[in-house]
């Protein structure tokens, strides 16, 4: 407990968006970083108001690193479904937030 004090919150850590800094513009993966934080403390709705693409991001990187040690059949167009979804879910949720 005296570490993370030490350390700070891991807010504090967080890269800025360079995009939405220069540009005024946010990019695709404005939201994810405090959306994983969200996840980690386990407010798990807030995380996908923040970034709705989270889920499908961590759904794709399990069954990766799953994959890495154990070969399951038809990988690949798992991995491809999941992948579009995924970019899907990042480009329409994007859409949504600027044309809001």
């Amino acid at each position: 407990m005296s570490l993370l004090i030490l350390l700070g919150s891991p807010e504090d850590y967080m890269l800025p968006c360079l995009s939405k800094q220069i540009l005024g513009i946010e990019c695709f993966g404005c939201g994810g970083q405090r959306s994983v934080s969200l996840l980690f403390h386990g407010e798990f709705i807030a995380a996908f108001k923040m970034y709705p693409a989270i889920y499908p991001l961590v759904l794709l990187s399990f069954f990766i690193v799953a994959n890495l040690f154990f070969k399951f059949k038809h990988s690949s167009k798992i991995i491809n479904t999941l992948a579009i979804v995924t970019i899907t879910t990042i480009v329409v949720s994007y859409l949504i937030k600027i044309i809001n």
